[in-house]
C-alpha cells in the first residue's frame, strides 16, 4: 500500500505535548520512526528533580506494561517449552481450580478472567508501597478459588496470567531478563528487566507524581514480573519495534503472531492479541500498547504494513501517551481523529443484580473504577474504540446498554436506599485481613494509616469507598453476598471475600 507521510506535520502534533513538559518538572520524550531510522525526537522536561539534567532520548524509564508483547515474543520462541494451548495447571500445579484450567493463551490475551494481583493486595488493604516477592505472591494465587469471570467470556485487563506464565518459564530455566538483554543488543537497544523496585538499573531516572501541590517521588513495593518489568529510554525502545517490523531472524513473522487478534469462546474477535492491542483512526488498524507504573508512562503505536511507528516515554504520572501517539499517527497520515461524546446521561449506573456499577461523567465513562473516553460511534452508539477496555454504548431511556468487555449489559441509574444497620461490624479474609463498617463508614488499616471512607450507596447491597493509595485513587465496590459474606471489588480484582466475625 503507497501512502503518504508528512513527518513535519507529525512532529508539530506531539511537540505541543512535549512542549507543555517544564523545563523544572519531569518530563518525556516522543520519538517518530520508520524503517530508515529515527524521524525525529521531541522532548522536554527534566529526568530528575535533584539534577535538573534535561530528559533525552536516550533517557532510561521504566516501560511497564509495554513489556508483554516482549515477554510474547519470547513465549512464542519457546515452543518446546510452552504452548498457548497448555493450560496453567500443567506448569504450575499448585495451581487450583478454575485457574488451572485457564489456558496459557488467554493467560495472556486479557481473557482469562484471571484476578490482577496488585488489585487483589489492595482489596486486602496492602499499599502500593508494601513490598512483595515472587514467591510468596505464587503461593497466594494459589490459594485462589475465584476467577473475575469464566474464561474466554470477557475482555479485561490483568497482569497475572504474565506472572504465571513468567513463573512456569522460569522452572524450566528461561529468564525474561536475560532475553530481552539479548533481544535488545540484536536490537542495537539498551533494554533491561529487573524484579523488583529497588533493583539497580543503569541510568535509570526517578519517576514522579503531583500531589496536587508539589511533585513526588515515586515507589512501588510489588515484584513487578514480565507483565512490566522492562526498561529502557524512548531511543531503545524505537530501535527494538523497529527489529520487529523488519521481520528478520530471529524475530520474523514474530510481530504478526503477536499482533493477531485473539478470539472468545464464542468465536467473536477480541482485538487484544498477545501484549499488543489494535486501535483505529480513520478506518484504518495500527497496532501498540500502553504502559503505567506509579510515576511513569509509556506508549507506542505502529503502522505494521508500512513499518514506521510512534513511541512515547516519560517520568510523570500525568502524561497520556496514547493521545499523543494516536495525534501523531494521524498527523502524519492525514487520519482524522475520533470525536469525544457526551450523548450518555451524566450519573451513576448500576446492573440489575451483581457487582457492576459505571459512572458517566461527559466524555468519561467509569466502569469498576477504570475510566475511559467514549467516541462518537454509528447508530446513536458511544464506544471508547479499545481493545483492551472494550465498550459500546447508548442511551435506552433512562437506561445504558450495550456491551462492555465484549458482554451484553443494561445499567440502570443508582438508587440510594441507605446503609442498612446490619451491615455494622467486623469482617475478616481468610488472608488475616480485616475491616470494619461503623454506620456509613468502612474503617481499614491500623494506627497512623487507620482511614475512615464513607459508603456511597448504589442499590441492590451494593456500595462505594473511595481508597487513597499514594498516586492511586481506588473506587471500591463492596457488594453483599449473604447476611455473613461480603466482596470487595475493583476493575481488575472481582473475587477478594470477607466473612463476618463469630
Amino acid at each position: 500500500m503507497s501512502i503518504t507521510t508528512n513527518w513535519d506535520r507529525a512532529q508539530q502534533a506531539v511537540k505541543k505535548f512535549s512542549g507543555s513538559w517544564g523545563a523544572a518538572e519531569p518530563g518525556g520524550a516522543v520519538i517518530g520512526f520508520d524503517a530508515g531510522g529515527i524521524r525525529f525526537a521531541e522532548v522536554g522536561g527534566v529526568e530528575s528533580l535533584s539534577t535538573m539534567a534535561p530528559f533525552s532520548a536516550d533517557t532510561v524509564v521504566r516501560y511497564a506494561s509495554v513489556t508483554k508483547h516482549a515477554f510474547c515474543a519470547m513465549v512464542l520462541l519457546h515452543p518446546e517449552a510452552i504452548s498457548l494451548d497448555d493450560k496453567l495447571g500443567q506448569h504450575l500445579p499448585k495451581l487450583q481450580e478454575p485457574m488451572a484450567s485457564v489456558t496459557v493463551g488467554r493467560a495472556l490475551d486479557m481473557s482469562g478472567g484471571l484476578p490482577d494481583t496488585r488489585e487483589c493486595l489492595s482489596l486486602l488493604g496492602l499499599s502500593v508501597y508494601t513490598e512483595t516477592k515472587a514467591g510468596p505472591l505464587l503461593e497466594f494465587l494459589a490459594r485462589q478459588r475465584r476467577l473475575n469471570y469464566e474464561a474466554g467470556t470477557e475482555v479485561s485487563y490483568s497482569n497475572t496470567g504474565y506472572r504465571l506464565v513468567e513463573a512456569a518459564l522460569e522452572r524450566k530455566g528461561l529468564f525474561f531478563r536475560d532475553f530481552i538483554r539479548d533481544a535488545g543488543a540484536r536490537a542495537g537497544a539498551v533494554l533491561d528487566a529487573p524484579d523488583v523496585w529497588n533493583d539497580a538499573v543503569a541510568g535509570l531516572v526517578p519517576g514522579y507524581w503531583h500531589d496536587g501541590e508539589k511533585w513526588q517521588l515515586s515507589a512501588a513495593g510489588l515484584h513487578i514480573s514480565a507483565s512490566g518489568s522492562m526498561t529502557g529510554s524512548a531511543a531503545s525502545l524505537a530501535n527494538w519495534l523497529r527489529l520487529l517490523l523488519s521481520g528478520n531472524a530471529p524475530f520474523d513473522g514474530t510481530l504478526d503472531r503477536l499482533a493477531t487478534p485473539r478470539a472468545l469462546s464464542d468465536g467473536r474477535e477480541s482485538g487484544y492479541g498477545l501484549g499488543l492491542r489494535r486501535t483505529i483512526l480513520g478506518g484504518r488498524q495500527f497496532t501498540g500498547h500502553g504502559g503505567s507504573h506509579p510515576g511513569y508512562k509509556t506508549y507506542f503505536l505502529l503502522d505494521r504494513e508500512n513499518r514506521l511507528g510512534f513511541v512515547v516515554v516519560s517520568n510523570r504520572e500525568d502524561t497520556n501517551g496514547n493521545k499523543i501517539a494516536q495525534e501523531g499517527m494521524a498527523a502524519l497520515l492525514d487520519l482524522p481523529l475520533p470525536v469525544p461524546s457526551s450523548a450518555l446521561t451524566d450519573g451513576l449506573y448500576v446492573t440489575e443484580t451483581g457487582t457492576f456499577w459505571a459512572e458517566v461523567k461527559g466524555s468519561t465513562v467509569t466502569w469498576l473504577d477504570a475510566d475511559e473516553t467514549v467516541y462518537e460511534d454509528t447508530d446513536g452508539y458511544v464506544s471508547s474504540f479499545s481493545a483492551s477496555s472494550p465498550m459500546r454504548l447508548k442511551m435506552d431511556g433512562e437506561a445504558i446498554v450495550g456491551q462492555i468487555g465484549h458482554p451484553a449489559r443494561r445499567l440502570r441509574p443508582a438508587v440510594d436506599t441507605g446503609v442498612p444497620a446490619t451491615l455494622s461490624g467486623r469482617w475478616f479474609s481468610d488472608e488475616g485481613a480485616m475491616f470494619e463498617i461503623d454506620g456509613d463508614t468502612v474503617i481499614m488499616g491500623v494506627g497512623p494509616v487507620r482511614h475512615r471512607m464513607p459508603l456511597k450507596v448504589l442499590g441492590g447491597g451494593r456500595f462505594l469507598f473511595t481508597l487513597k493509595d499514594g498516586p492511586w485513587t481506588k473506587r471500591v465496590c463492596l457488594h453483599v453476598l449473604t447476611d455473613t459474606r461480603v466482596e470487595l471489588v475493583l476493575s481488575r480484582a472481582r473475587m477478594i471475600e470477607y466473612h463476618r466475625a463469630g
